[in-house]
C-alpha cells in the first residue's frame, strides 16, 4: 500500500497503543491497537468483522483479502496504523443476506464453496478484479483469481461464478451493497476500542458511549422468552415502569446515573463459559404503553477490551385467567469483538438464562415489593459457567449415542 497524504508517519514501540481513525464499510471508526498488529487482526479483534478469515498470515493464500481504498490488499500485510485514514471495505460491506451483492448471489448459485474458508477472500478478490477490468476474459480467469488459493479444490465454481457475473456486468460490477453510516454494536460514530491485554482499567470510561441509536444490520443472536409469573398483572407492570428496580432485576446489571429523557447509565457483567466481561454503558426506553402493558428499550455498551454489545429489547406483560401474568421478552442481541467469536449456540443459551432469571427476580420484586440486592441470586457468571456445563453434557450425551450407534451397526454386520 502506498504512502498517501492522510497518512501520517509513525514511530513507535512495538507495544505502544496508537489510535487509528479510518472508515470500515461506511462507518468511521477509532480504534486503539499495538503498532505491530496488522489489519486483519484489528478487523477481527476490535471490530467484530471476522468474515476477514487469516490462513497463512504471509500474504499467500489470500484469504484476508479486504479493499483499501478500493484496491485488493492483504489485511495481513499491512499494520492496522497504515489504515489512518483510509476507506475500507471488509466482505461484510459487499452485501446482506437479504440483500446479496451479485457476487455472493452467483456463488451461492454455483455452490461455489465448500467449506468456505476462502470464500470471503474470493468474493473481494472477484470484486477487486472486475472492478479494474470489467471486460476480462474467461480464458484469463484462472489466473487473475490464482491470488487466493482453495484448499478444498473448487475452483470450477468460483470461476463459473465469476464468468457469470462478469458477463451480467460488462461496464463493470455493482459497488457494494452493505456500506452506509450506521450503529453497529457501538462502532458508528467514532467508537473506541482499546487493546486487550495492554489497556489500563482507568480508561474504562473511554469506552461507555456517548450515544445511542437502534444497531442495524443481523443480530448475533435473537431471544425469545415467555414465562409465567405469579403476580398480578398490575404489580408486574408497578415493575417494568420502575426503571431502578426494573434493573436489579437483570443479573450482572446495575444503573448508576439517571439522565433523563428516559435514558439511563449503567454497567453490566456478561459471562460466556468462564469468560467474564464488564461492560459500561448507555439504556433508552423507546416505548411505555401502557394499554397494552409493553416497554421496549435499547442498551448499548463497551468494554476496554474491544468487546462490544447492543441489545433491542421487547417486554409485554399480558393478564392470565388464574391472576397470575404471562410475560414475553424478545431481543435481538449484537456482539462485537472477541465476544462475537464464540458460538451462537452457547451465546443464546446464556441470554436465555439470563432473560429466564431477570423473569423470575421480576416476579419476586413484584410480590415482595423490594428488588433484589446487587449481586444477590445468581449472577452472569455463574449463568455462563452453567450455560457451558450443560452444552458440554449435550455434546458428550451426542457422542455416546453415535458411538452406541456404531457398535450396533457393528453387530449387525
Amino acid at each position: 500500500m502506498t504512502t498517501t497524504e492522510h497518512q501520517r508517519a509513525v514511530k513507535a514501540a512495538a507495544d505502544e497503543l496508537i489510535d487509528v481513525s479510518f472508515t470500515v464499510n461506511g462507518t468511521p471508526v477509532t480504534i486503539r491497537v499495538p503498532a505491530r498488529m496488522h489489519l486483519a487482526d484489528a478487523l477481527r479483534q476490535h471490530l467484530g468483522l471476522t468474515g476477514t478469515h487469516l490462513g497463512c498470515e504471509h500474504g499467500v493464500c489470500g484469504m484476508c483479502t479486504v479493499l483499501v481504498d478500493g484496491d485488493a490488499a492483504r489485511a495481513c500485510l499491512v499494520f492496522a496504523v497504515q489504515a489512518e485514514g483510509t476507506d475500507v471495505v471488509t466482505v461484510e460491506g459487499l452485501g446482506t443476506q437479504d440483500d446479496q451483492h451479485p457476487l455472493q448471489q452467483a456463488f451461492s448459485h454455483h455452490h461455489a464453496l465448500q467449506c468456505g474458508f476462502c470464500t470471503p477472500g474470493f468474493l473481494m478478490s472477484s470484486y477487486d478484479l472486475l472492478t479494474h477490468e470489467p471486460g476480462v476474459d474467461d480464458e484469463r480467469l484462472p489466473e487473475e483469481l490464482s491470488g487466493v488459493i482453495c484448499r478444498c479444490t473448487g475452483y470450477r465454481g468460483i470461476l463459473a461464478a465469476v464468468a457469470d457475473v462478469a458477463e451480467a456486468h460488462p461496464e463493470g460490477v455493482p459497488a457494494p451493497r452493505n456500506c452506509a453510516p450506521r450503529t453497529l454494536v457501538g462502532r458508528g460514530g467514532a467508537a473506541t476500542a482499546a487493546a486487550p491485554e495492554a489497556a489500563p482499567v482507568g480508561d474504562a470510561e473511554e469506552a461507555v458511549p456517548t450515544d445511542i441509536t437502534r444497531p442495524t444490520g443481523t443480530p448475533t443472536i435473537t431471544v425469545e422468552v415467555t414465562r409465567l409469573l405469579t403476580s398480578p398483572l398490575d404489580d408486574i407492570w408497578a415493575v417494568m415502569t420502575d426503571v431502578h428496580r426494573l434493573a436489579r432485576c437483570l443479573p450482572g446489571a446495575e444503573m448508576t446515573e439517571d439522565l433523563g429523557d428516559d435514558r439511563y447509565r449503567g454497567r453490566a457483567t456478561v459471562a460466556l463459559g468462564p469468560v467474564r466481561l464488564a461492560f459500561r454503558g448507555l439504556a433508552r426506553i423507546t416505548e411505555r404503553d401502557e394499554s397494552l402493558h409493553r416497554l421496549a428499550l435499547l442498551a448499548q455498551g463497551a468494554d476496554t477490551g474491544g468487546n462490544r454489545t447492543a441489545a433491542d429489547i421487547g417486554l409485554r406483560a399480558t393478564a392470565t385467567p388464574d391472576g397470575g401474568t404471562e410475560l414475553r421478552a424478545d431481543a435481538a442481541v449484537f456482539l462485537s469483538g472477541r465476544i462475537a467469536q464464540f458460538g451462537r449456540a452457547l451465546a443464546g443459551d446464556v441470554s436465555q438464562r439470563m432473560f429466564e432469571q431477570f423473569a423470575h427476580a421480576l416476579d419476586e420484586t413484584a410480590r415482595t415489593g423490594q428488588p433484589p440486592d446487587v449481586g444477590a441470586g445468581p449472577g452472569a457468571l455463574s449463568i455462563g459457567v452453567a450455560a457451558v456445563r450443560d452444552a458440554v453434557r449435550r455434546r458428550l450425551a451426542a457422542v455416546r449415542t453415535t458411538l452406541q450407534e456404531r457398535r450396533a451397526r457393528r453387530r449387525g454386520c
